[in-house]
């Protein structure tokens, strides 16, 4: 009898299974680039994105795969990934139709204007960012299911959700980066609710299995009864009692009242580009495309990548959107943007008529406003998918702050968001963001508030050329920004364009936000002696992109910022 050979390949497979038993670690590696034919995802996390390539596999279109995405990454990606909060989502179809689907969340009905000020008109510190008071009505499972309705493929809904359902149940070893937000966050988890919790422990470590039973179950309602199964019956009656425990205002009938709406998306031309985005109550939209218009005169390409001409002219665009924002923008059901006055020609060559190519322009000479420092955000979700037929998604959903309001829905095994804070809770003072907002944006029963997501699709020549977005508070319009600039304008690939050091200045406080090292040092001076000043944090937002490349292949690109960002792709 001839000896049994063993094939090589079969002998690493074993000793690889063999290694991870012993030494427990993630069983999934992100990858920040990838270059495919057909298809490609890109996600805040590789196991999600393997739930999106599965359904695009399986026949089915981005649209799909967005979807079971999305319930994937609210089992991988708790901090941010959600069936608690809200979202908004920007599709392309393969023949050039665009539409945007707002989920964001709603005030309860019964919330007023002040409910965050004390007796003498001061905001409550903290009381829209933690607790159950913080909350706004979800919308994240309607805004699928009726994403899925109009859009979809995959007839039977059931095949979206139910990957989600299994890494419930089994579990995942969760990665360096998630482990080191769970532990800084069991305070504000142990606060606001009780053990047994799986969000509860001592130390989390990286490869620890993170199984979530209870959201398995509240998956399984979804799945079984559609939204329904999250807006009435168990899931429901878990929300409200959980929302009763700690006196917030979210009732049953707010759930069974919310519905996702569909809306124009706000377009606008750049050069020979086509920019598709969101529409309020998104503010990204119409920010970004005032941004664009505003510095398409100039010659950027001539001035060059981060040279000091080139920053102050940017930086100086994005002060005069951000003033606008805090002044005009809110929900358009409940207040009357100016869409097509904010986006005329004749209305953004007045607001640069102050521009001087020489000096900064002081921020309270354009409006005034209190102001305080900015915080970092990066609570939020981006999936970028364009399948072999060319349909094109871009999808932008949060809890706001990492975890939301830090409430975990004891019956049903999510957490809620803490999206009140959005509101302007007291005219001209900031909210966590450092955002400041006027009366377009006050809180209202059923009102959505404002957001700064801004899921983006790009045509070029009339084709799809790119499918952007990004986590990152107020931060993520001008990184969406900035990305789209360095292709166009600064001539990079997608890569560069995504590492690429990053500035932000959001009208108030008046400063320039950098990253770490964004640009030389002579450019920093230079800038100071122009009039700006400067805050540095370690990183803004974190892009996830799709570009079509010249010879039709698709590339997509994770941000290195988020060591979870996965492009994935075939």
């Amino acid at each position: 009898m001839k000896p049994c050979l063993v094939p090589l390949v079969f002998i690493v497979l074993f000793l690889s299974a063999s290694c991870k038993r012993a030494t427990p670690g993630p069983d999934y590696q992100a990858t920040k680039v990838v270059t495919a034919d057909s298809a490609a995802v890109v996600s805040p996390h590789p196991l999600a994105t393997q739930v999106g390539l599965g359904v695009l596999k399986k026949g089915g279109n981005a649209i799909d795969a967005a979807v079971a995405v999305q319930f994937a990454l609210a089992v991988v990606y708790p901090r941010a990934g959600n069936i608690g909060g809200g979202g908004f989502m920007v599709i392309r179809t393969k023949d050039g139709q665009a539409a945007a689907l707002d989920y964001r969340e709603k005030a309860p009905l019964a919330a007023d204007r002040d409910m965050y000020l004390d007796s003498l008109g001061n905001v409550i510190d903290g009381l829209s960012t933690m607790g159950h008071l913080a909350a706004g009505v979800p919308g994240t499972v309607a805004g699928l299911f009726e994403a899925h309705k109009k859009y979809g493929r995959i007839r039977d809904m059931k095949e979206l959700v139910q990957p989600a359902i299994e890494l419930a149940e089994r579990g995942f070893r969760i990665s360096p980066t998630e482990a080191r937000r769970l532990n800084g966050f069991q305070e504000g988890f142990r606060k606001y609710n009780e053990e047994p919790n799986p969000f509860i422990k001592d130390s989390f470590q990286l490869g620890d299995l993170l199984v979530q039973k209870r959201l398995a179950e509240t998956l399984k309602q979804i799945r079984d009864k559609g939204a329904a199964g999250f807006y009435e019956g168990p899931v429901a009656e878990a929300i409200i009692a959980e929302i009763q425990s700690g006196n917030g205002l979210i009732t049953m009938e707010d759930l069974h009242k919310y519905e996702a709406k569909w809306r124009e998306p706000v377009i606008g031309q750049y050069d020979g580009y086509r920019i598709i985005s969101m529409p309020p109550s998104s503010s990204g939209g119409i920010a970004l495309l005032q941004m664009l218009k505003m510095v398409a005169p100039y010659p950027l390409n001539e001035y060059g990548f981060h040279s000091t001409r080139a920053v102050h002219l940017m930086v100086e665009a994005e002060r005069r959107a951000y003033a606008d924002r805090a002044e005009h923008l809110g929900d358009s059901d409940f207040y009357d943007v100016p869409v097509d006055s904010m986006l005329s020609d004749a209305y953004l060559q007045a607001r640069m008529a102050s521009f001087d190519a020489a000096h900064a322009t002081v921020s309270d000479s354009i409006l005034a406003g209190n102001f305080k420092l900015l915080k970092e955000s990066f609570e939020t979700t981006h999936t970028s998918v364009v399948d072999a037929e060319g349909n094109a998604v871009s999808v932008t959903t949060t809890l706001n702050s990492n975890y939301g309001c830090k409430v975990w829905v004891d019956g049903a095994g999510f957490f809620l968001n803490n999206e009140m804070d959005d509101f302007s809770a007291k005219p001209g003072v900031p909210n966590q963001f450092g955002l400041v907002g006027a009366e377009a944006n006050s809180i209202r029963p059923e009102k959505r508030m404002l957001s700064s997501m801004t899921p983006t699709i790009v045509e070029k020549e009339g084709k799809l050329f790119m499918v952007l977005g990004a986590p990152g508070g107020s931060t993520i319009i001008t990184a969406v920004f900035q990305v789209f600039i360095n292709v166009a304008e600064f001539g990079m690939g997608l890569e560069e364009a995504v590492n690429a050091g990053r500035f932000h200045h959001q009208w108030l406080p008046d400063a320039i936000l950098i990253e770490d090292n964004a640009f030389p040092d002579s450019t920093k001076q230079a800038l100071e002696a122009m009039g700006h000043s400067f805050n540095t944090v370690g990183r803004m937002a974190v892009i996830k992109a799709i570009v079509r490349l010249p010879d039709g292949r698709l590339q997509g690109v994770g941000d290195p910022r988020n060591p979870d960002d996965d492009a994935g792709g075939y």
